[in-house]
């Protein structure tokens, strides 16, 4: 089972910005669904909170302390082993062989040393953030992918789509 984060970072590793993604870019949005639908997502309450509401067509895993959160078309896990363990079964339920980490920081540097690949779309701006995501570290990760997209109707910058492989 491939353990794979799912993120668009800013060229300053901004992530966020008062829970909110620092820019648009629709074009991305499409890449983001091709990549994670019919796959468990695991995310932390924040991310699940700035969503608005549970993404279809994936079970929706969220990661909170609060043991009493509610989490309306999603499943709770009060830890990232018991989350794991959920999107484990549910990815071998539906047939497929990875588990999608989709945000915010805290899951994403606590999945960064177990994580098998990165996806990762590099947007070619500097916006002011919050949170951010941890360095990729070029002795660890290696790009095996990148594809460079223009700005299109709905995007606020110019991206790449990276694929980074453990070494």
């Amino acid at each position: 089972m491939q353990i794979v984060i799912v993120a668009a970072i800013g060229a300053n590793n901004v992530i966020g910005y008062r829970g909110q993604l620092p820019w648009q870019l629709k074009s991305d949005l499409a890449h983001f669904r091709a990549l994670t639908i019919g796959k468990p997502v695991l995310m932390g309450r924040n991310t699940f909170e700035s969503i608005g509401k549970p993404l279809e067509e994936r079970t929706n895993i969220v990661l909170s302390h609060h043991f009493t959160m509610r989490v309306p078309g999603g499943v709770l896990a009060t830890s990232l082993d018991a989350g794991l363990a959920i999107a484990r079964r549910d990815a071998a339920k539906r047939g497929v062989k990875e588990i999608m980490v989709i945000g915010g920081s805290e899951v994403f540097a606590d999945t960064m040393p177990i994580a098998d690949r990165l996806e990762i779309t590099h947007v070619h701006a500097s916006p002011k953030g919050d949170t951010f995501f941890p360095p990729i570290n070029p002795s660890v990760w290696h790009e095996t992918a990148h594809v460079e997209h223009q700005a299109g109707p709905g995007d606020s910058a110019s991206f790449a789509v990276v694929t980074y492989l453990r070494r």
